[in-house]
């Protein structure tokens, strides 16, 4: 099975101890590659580094929502990690009202620039939205995406997703689509396109159950796919598929074992 974990930020500190049996456990469940996602200027190298030395890996370079006042003036050297080699998207970007760990203002300031910056090079973004919805689609209203993008960790409505949808998105699902309690979640997990679903484990956070509470990992996202497949009523091989080749296609990829996506880069 040839899953595909678009969302992780396995680069990090969390993973520094175990990285390498991290990654074995990953190929081991079966994973086709995985995306790793930057939130500052130094975790988006980080990122970028271990995507150079790793052939199922890639990375995104961005400056998260949280860290927007602190890492406003590192938008420079998100834009040199963007030229590097095997960086694929700008992300994590985006707002979050629930924390407000930065002003809303240096939100919104910091995502305008990034979306520029998706916009002239054409990558698609990774949108990282809490409580910030309609702020959200009014910036994207003025925006251009020219190569869409992804609405990471996505648990809106399915109005939310319908809108997302139209402005060039695809919705991004991870352990949160286990959890008690999710209803919601999987109901638009259910309805929603397939060609436009990504599965993903932002681990090392929001582990799905049964490993809930416990560090995430990219190896966790085939429980996910599997519970998606079962929603949807298809064969886990069959969402695998799907969901690998929209990620493929999105982020215009060579997967190592298989074919180039149209528009594919190494």
């Amino acid at each position: 099975m040839n899953w595909f974990d678009t969302h992780c930020h396995v680069a990090g500190e969390a993973f520094d101890a175990d990285r390498a049996e991290v990654l074995a456990r990953a190929w081991q469940a079966g994973l086709a590659g995985l995306l790793a996602v930057g939130s500052d200027g130094a975790s988006s190298r980080a990122a970028q580094a271990l995507a150079a030395a790793q052939p199922r890996v890639w990375a995104a370079a961005g400056v998260h929502p949280h860290q927007a006042a602190a890492a406003e003036g590192e938008i420079g050297e998100i834009e040199a990690v963007l030229d590097l080699p095997r960086v694929v998207a700008v992300g994590e970007i985006g707002l979050d009202y629930h924390y407000d760990f930065a002003p809303r203002a240096v939100q919104l300031r910091v995502l305008e620039r990034q979306l520029d910056l998706a916009a002239r090079r054409r990558l698609p973004v990774i949108l990282h939205v809490r409580e910030a919805e309609e702020d959200l689609f009014r910036v994207l209203a003025g925006a251009r995406l020219p190569a869409g993008g992804v609405w990471h960790c996505f648990t809106g409505t399915r109005e939310a997703a319908e809108r997302a949808l139209e402005v060039g998105l695809h919705l991004g699902f991870g352990g949160i689509l286990t959890f008690r309690g999710a209803d919601g979640v999987r109901a638009v997990a259910a309805w929603a396109p397939l060609d436009r679903i990504l599965l993903e484990t932002d681990a090392p956070y929001l582990a799905p159950v049964p490993w809930r509470g416990r560090r995430n990992e990219p190896a966790f996202v085939a429980e996910t796919g599997r519970r998606l497949a079962e929603l949807r009523g298809l064969a886990p091989e069959e969402l695998a598929r799907a969901t690998t080749a929209n990620a493929a296609r999105l982020f215009r990829l060579t997967l190592p074992a298989g074919e180039p996506a149209e528009g594919g880069a190494s």
